[in-house]
């Protein structure tokens, strides 16, 4: 789930990748970018959840916006090889800080007031906004870069990332309790949220069930491919991505009326969804984008009734340690569909989303445990 409505407007984002090879940097400089990139995520989650546990999500989700801004400001004061690696590592970290905060915020501050249940409504509602917030970013994108070149829009994403981290500490954050301010510290709730992930098999199951699913969101960065490979014409592409975007949208909103629908229920529109990729693959043509709308909308309900799922079950007040641990497996199953995709293509994507659908029949015991306890739901308000 994206932490900010702002976070999916940055209008570089759809731009980054060309700044690079303008600025002369080659395939292979851009390569190790995102190797790097993606390292500093993997290293930086946990300890960076456990950093949100302990002190505060509010300030995690806060912090995590201003080193997005630092980051984009180290491109753009220094384009180059350098300057692009120190603004990845902070983004990395900026990223890190951020997942698994929200959920925890979210969830802890509806169960301080009893509300733990609208949780799957909210955070689908979050979600989809997020991946509305993508439409306006690629339409600034294309203003700001005809207006003033990489500098306009790069800046202009430093602003909304810095307005991103102002409006965090705005959220609201259920207070510490006393039993939580005389634990032994952050090394404490860091282990104390790993042993939970690893060592209570009811949440080690929704964090293996979540990360599973999670990785799948890997196939987003294919739909252009996919659009392109069916003949869809270049200047329609982008169209196409909405159209499939809309999809994910009408998913994760309709979220919470499928909250009913139990494991069964959640494994069926799995199969639905990989039946409706695997006619699209098998058509081979440009309404076949419709087809792959109906997967990813049907993916991403069942992705927030799973993460709902896992905050559900967490029974200490490491929430977001915990969360982070599922975010860290997630990178591990995202290679998964890169090697997928490699191998098979859409045919083969599909035929694991399918093996994906017994995913939610695996997670029964997590399924029936009841709302989190109150002890788990108090956060400190610094």
């Amino acid at each position: 789930m994206g932490w900010s409505l702002l976070g999916g407007a940055v209008p570089l984002y759809p731009l980054y990748a060309l700044f690079f090879t303008a600025t002369g940097l080659t395939g292979g400089q851009i390569s190790v970018l995102f190797a790097v990139w993606s390292v500093t995520s993997i290293v930086a989650e946990v300890p960076t959840g456990a950093f949100a546990d302990r002190f505060s999500r509010r300030a995690a989700l806060a912090a995590s916006g201003v080193l997005q801004a630092v980051g984009f400001a180290a491109w753009l004061v220094t384009p180059g090889f350098w300057g692009f690696l120190a603004g990845f590592v902070l983004w990395g970290v900026g990223g890190a800080l951020a997942s698994g905060a929200l959920e925890a915020l979210l969830y802890d501050g509806l169960a301080a007031v009893g509300a733990q249940d609208d949780y799957v409504r909210l955070s689908g509602r979050v979600d989809a906004a997020g991946l509305v917030a993508q439409v306006p970013a690629a339409g600034a994108a294309v203003l700001l870069y005809d207006l003033g070149g990489y500098q306009l829009a790069g800046w202009v994403s430093v602003g909304v990332c810095l307005a991103a981290g102002l409006l965090a500490l705005r959220l609201p954050e259920a207070p510490r309790t006393a039993d939580e301010d005389d634990d032994d510290g952050y090394f404490a709730t860091l282990r104390q949220g790993v042993r939970e992930a690893a060592v209570n098999s009811v949440v080690r199951t929704a964090v293996v069930a979540l990360a599973a699913l999670a990785g799948l969101d890997a196939i987003e960065e294919y739909f252009p491919v996919i659009a392109a490979d069916w003949r869809v014409p270049t200047g329609l592409n982008p169209l196409a991505g909405l159209v499939v975007t809309g999809g994910g949208v009408a998913g994760a909103w309709l979220a919470s009326r499928a909250a009913g629908a139990g494991r069964w229920g959640q494994c069926l529109m799995l199969a639905g969804a990989a039946l409706a990729a695997g006619v699209a693959a098998l058509l081979d043509v440009p309404a076949g984008i419709v087809l792959l709308a109906v997967f990813y909308g049907l993916y991403r309900l069942v992705l927030v009734l799973v993460d709902a799922r896992l905050q559900r079950v967490i029974e200490t007040g490491a929430r977001a340690t915990v969360t982070s641990v599922a975010s860290l497996a997630t990178e591990v199953s995202a290679l998964v569909l890169f090697a997928a995709w490699a191998a098979g293509g859409l045919p083969l994507v599909a035929a694991l989303t399918a093996l994906l659908a017994l995913v939610p029949l695996a997670a029964r015991g997590a399924a029936a445990e009841p709302a989190a306890p109150q002890h788990a739901t108090s956060r400190p308000n610094r």
